[in-house]
């Protein structure tokens, strides 16, 4: 069983709900399974910043599938939860992101693992080290030097 970390988020119609949807579509993938879920995290938007703020959550699975598969059922979850791409880093109903998978490093087109921008990001890093405090990331050695440079101040935990 490989050892996944994503990060999900969503600005638009209902995002909690979105997020417990994405989720249950998750546990739902074949040969995977939920194993463990960050709290609900409020941020700012990031890039486009003309829209509502995010709601994201990390969580961890496993999975017995390979990381493009896992790509192909992320994709059809955010379909099937009506995601449309029209602006990038735009509002969205559902984002499914591979965070990390085992220990391996993925440099191709559509796929990046470890996810290029997580270590600057405190919605997916807060929420990260919450599920799994001791984390260690590929080729990053010092992961306390990352922490120091984020804005923890740009996120809420949510209670719901």
């Amino acid at each position: 069983m490989h050892k996944v970390f994503l990060g999900l988020g969503s600005n638009m119609s209902n995002p909690l709900k979105q997020l417990k949807d994405a989720i249950f579509s998750i546990n739902n993938i074949e040969k995977t399974s939920v194993q463990k879920k960050s709290n609900v995290y409020e941020s700012l938007p990031v890039g486009y910043l003309n829209q509502p703020n995010f709601f994201n959550q990390v969580i961890s699975i496993e999975t017995d599938l390979l990381p493009k598969e896992l790509l192909q059922h992320f994709q059809e979850i955010e379909k099937k939860q009506k995601r449309i791409k029209k602006i990038f880093n735009g509002p969205r109903t559902i984002d499914i992101d591979i965070l990390l998978f085992d220990d391996l490093c993925i440099n191709e087109k559509e796929l990046v693992i470890p996810h290029p921008r997580m270590l600057d990001r405190p919605f997916v890093m807060i929420p990260l080290l919450e599920i799994e405090p001791s984390i260690k990331i590929p080729k990053i050695n010092n992961l306390k030097e990352f922490l120091g440079k984020l804005d923890i101040k740009t996120i809420n935990i949510i209670n719901d």
